[in-house]
């Protein structure tokens, strides 16, 4: 993709206001000890200080390791988890000052299609059940005509109308995850949450379900919160890139920006880690071994949270905290030095 059609891409869907706002979110969970008498002992930063926003009929992917918060992020928006503190808006109204009722009609604004394609679906309710569940709670299709409905979203996802009898166990995972899809795409949304949601399937069924996911939005105009570890899924469906690492945003911008001027270090190393067909890849990019491990969210490290795997760390890193500003690379990276022709030539080992 050219970054003049990416950026004009970008520029079209960010126009007006952003449907989802998020403020300076966090979550936090109390370490607690004993068993009558309990005691907080500690705290898990699973989300600390996030800010971004979604824009109508754009796709934001949210990437990083395991651990980082992306999915608890997610949950925190939708008030599934209490946030710590921050602020979360939808179409200008305050999700956290949201009532029961008013949360209820929230998530048939904003719906979510699981990871695990065996464990989100009930075995015990029929296809038709299950796709009309939502119907239930949100209303808006009569039930004498839920069942056509039913079997006009399954054709919609690439399933056979017929299906509506059968039951979960008769499906494969790629299967289940269209009828996951057509249940997210039953009460209209403006926005869906895909929360890892090819990560679970083989490599041949992802390509369908991420071709069928732009699909949709190009037929429904939803937008997606798109959470995933796998930056070569996310490249072929988002708009936009935000790069989480132990609890926060370290790096965000539109896909070129991203991924071929990334300014991060570890954007950098987790780019690396992409297969490509030629194992050096274009510019004689290697594979980048970060050392240690991530460091504990109950004791973040100070200043960079990166530093302690960074190859350009340096004494400001554990004394100032970097703030996630542009830098002169063209989008917004929390490093001190955010030098991506320097980064790509880090130390490394090729694979």
């Amino acid at each position: 993709m050219s970054e003049t059609r990416t950026v004009t891409q970008s520029v079209n869907k960010q126009q007006g206001e952003p449907i989802l706002k998020v403020r300076n979110l966090k979550k936090y969970f109390n370490i607690t000890k004993g068993i009558v008498f309990k005691k907080t002992v500690g705290v898990v930063k699973a989300v600390d200080d996030v800010s971004f926003d979604l824009y109508p009929g754009e796709s934001l992917g949210l990437v990083g390791e395991s651990g980082c918060g992306k999915t608890t992020t997610a949950r925190t928006i939708l008030r599934l988890e209490e946030p710590t503190a921050g602020e979360a808006y939808f179409q200008g109204d305050d999700i956290f000052a949201m009532s029961k009722s008013e949360l209820r009609d929230l998530r048939g604004e904003i719906t979510v299609i699981f990871q695990d394609p065996y464990a989100s679906l009930n075995p015990r309710m029929t296809v038709g059940d299950i796709i009309a569940e939502p119907w239930s709670i949100h209303g808006g299709v009569p039930r004498k005509n839920r069942k056509n409905r039913t079997q006009e979203l399954l054709e919609v996802v690439g399933l056979n109308p017929n299906n509506v009898s059968r039951y979960p166990h008769q499906f494969s995972g790629g299967q289940r995850q269209r009828i996951g899809i057509a249940r997210a795409l039953a009460v209209d949304p403006k926005t869906i949450i895909c929360d890892e949601p090819v990560s679970a399937l083989d490599v041949s069924v992802q390509a369908q379900v991420v071709n069928l996911l732009k699909d949709i939005q190009k037929e429904f105009g939803v937008s997606y919160l798109f959470i995933a570890h796998d930056l070569a899924v996310v490249r072929h469906i988002v708009d936009r890139v935000a790069v989480m690492y132990l609890g926060k945003i370290v790096e965000t911008g539109d896909e070129f920006d991203v991924y071929d001027h990334a300014g991060h270090p570890y954007t950098e190393a987790l780019l690396s880690a992409v297969p490509v067909p030629d194992p050096v890849g274009r510019e004689g990019r290697k594979r980048i071994m970060l050392e240690g491990d991530v460091p504990s969210p109950t004791n973040p490290p100070s200043g960079c949270h990166f530093r302690t795997r960074c190859w350009k760390a340096q004494p400001k890193c554990a004394e100032e905290e970097p703030a996630l500003i542009e830098r002169g690379h063209g989008h917004p990276v929390a490093c001190h030095f955010p030098d991506y022709e320097f980064s790509r030539g880090a130390p490394s080992s090729t694979t």
